[in-house]
């Protein structure tokens, strides 16, 4: 091993002698995870230079190399020639490091006013922003998958269940469309959830502040944050809180889709067999050959699940901590990324089957039968003048004397049922037009942001470097 692979780079101690398990311990596996924050820690420095530029803690010159230096690390990042090694302890030192051995003596200011505790809040805010515009693109995916399969079978009729017994008719598009709207419902919470996550920590330093004239307002601006977060102090005590808010709204997200896929796996059933996995979908036994197994949904019910693990493992990981910061936040990261990854592979799968799914319109009906129609016969009656009370009894004694009540046609289930959202008057125009409004915030918040990096970065798109897939490894 060379001296400087057994020598961790150490921003916070100069001694040679640390002890190497106490490293290990403590830097545990934050390696892997902080490595799909190497750009956003280069893109947080970019601002950061050009808040010390305009503090008059940088003159021009130095200003324009350090300028240069972060820039030609982002495209070290894009060509694999700039990671984190054994030799860094984090991040932030891989990238330190980086410059300061291109840019002898200039380096070295790139850390004033700055503690890691703000840079790798900042670090996360941007990560985070990418992530989440990905993550309501990819809801809104899903939403729009859904709509269609719902206007390809608002009239494929199916009972509806209560207590997982027939109740009354609903139909295929009637089930895609509460999907639909439920993904609807959550991507709509995300401006309120972006409007915290949209405020630059850098400045706060080590939770207090810096005795430094920094320019907190100019920074946030190149960045793309909408602001500072004003209290320097707020910012270590919201550790864990916006983490836990975020994955608060992914396992809003995984509601419906762990349920979308619940509903897949019983309705494919041959006990039901309304839909229809296609065969490239489904998997085999390697013992019985006629299994066409719904592993896919499985397992994104499973998914949605586990989210709920990694926002427990967050809470947890929070609470009951006095302020300031503490090395427990280091532990964060992981639940935080995992659960991302989650959600953003639920979204892609469910987004490429849904429209695969088929429904057996003839199953589908001859279900109907054996009382999921006795309540349109009680409001037959209803609308005859009968009072509702009177009506329900009757049909009930008819049932309970094995007299099946006269069953409406298809046309007649469907006309009947006009109401605003009913199976006979989906009202898909109004939901699209709620897709189509999520979906021009989605693209204002991703211009603003993506223009703010794209000047820091000195190009003319911002793509610093897409998430690693699974666990930054």
């Amino acid at each position: 091993m060379s001296d400087n692979a057994a020598r961790p780079r150490i921003l916070w101690s100069p001694a040679a002698d640390l002890d190497r398990r106490m490293l290990d311990y403590t830097v545990g596996d934050d390696r892997a995870w902080d490595a799909r924050l190497l750009p956003w820690d280069v893109l947080g420095s970019l601002g950061h230079v050009e808040g010390l530029r305009a503090a008059r803690l940088l003159s021009n010159g130095d200003h324009a190399r350090l300028r240069a230096s972060l820039r030609a690390a982002l495209g070290a990042i894009g060509r694999g020639r700039l990671g984190i090694g054994r030799q860094h302890e984090d991040v932030h030192s891989a990238v330190e490091d980086w410059v300061t051995r291109r840019a002898p003596g200039l380096g070295e200011r790139l850390h004033a006013g700055r503690s890691r505790n703000d840079q790798i809040a900042c670090d996360l805010r941007l990560y985070l922003k990418d992530a989440l515009l990905h993550l309501h693109d990819g809801t809104l995916a899903l939403a729009d998958a859904l709509l269609g399969f719902a206007a390809g079978h608002r009239t494929a009729l199916w009972p509806g269940y209560t207590h997982q017994r027939r109740a009354m008719p609903s139909s295929g598009g009637l089930w895609a469309l509460a999907f639909a709207e439920g993904l609807l419902d959550t991507a709509e919470t995300l401006p309120a959830l972006w409007a915290t996550v949209d405020r630059s920590p850098l400045g706060s330093a080590a939770g207090y502040g810096a005795p430094l004239p920094l320019r907190r307002e100019l920074v946030a601006r190149v960045l793309g944050f909408a602001g500072p977060e004003h209290a320097v102090t707020a910012v270590q005590n919201g550790r864990g809180k916006l983490e836990a808010a975020v994955l608060f709204w992914c396992t809003q997200v995984g509601h419906d889709v762990g349920k979308l896929a619940q509903d897949v796996v019983l309705l494919s059933a041959e006990e039901f067999g309304f839909l229809v996995i296609p065969p490239g979908l489904a998997t085999g036994s390697s013992m019985m050959p006629h299994k066409r197994n719904p592993d896919l949904f499985e397992l994104t019910r499973g998914r949605a699940a586990a989210l709920e693990g990694d926002l427990a493992a967050v809470l947890h990981l929070k609470s009951k901590l006095p302020s300031g910061y503490h090395r427990d936040f280091q532990l964060l990261k992981e639940p935080l990324f995992r659960g991302l990854d989650r959600t953003a592979e639920m979204l892609a799968m469910m987004a490429h089957a849904v429209p695969r799914l088929q429904v057996d319109r003839a199953r589908a009906e001859a279900a109907l039968r054996g009382g999921a129609l006795a309540t349109d016969e009680v409001m037959r009656r209803v609308e005859l003048g009968r009072a509702f009370r009177l009506a329900y009894r009757e049909v009930a004694d008819e049932i309970r004397g094995g007299r099946e009540p006269a069953e409406p046609t298809r046309a007649e289930i469907v006309a009947r049922r006009r109401a605003t959202g009913n199976l006979g008057n989906l009202g898909l125009p109004a939901v699209r037009a709620r897709l189509r409004r999520a979906r021009r915030w989605g693209a204002r918040e991703r211009r603003r942001f993506d223009s703010a990096i794209a000047r820091l970065a000195g190009r003319r798109s911002a793509r610093p470097g897409r998430r690693p897939a699974k666990g930054g490894r």
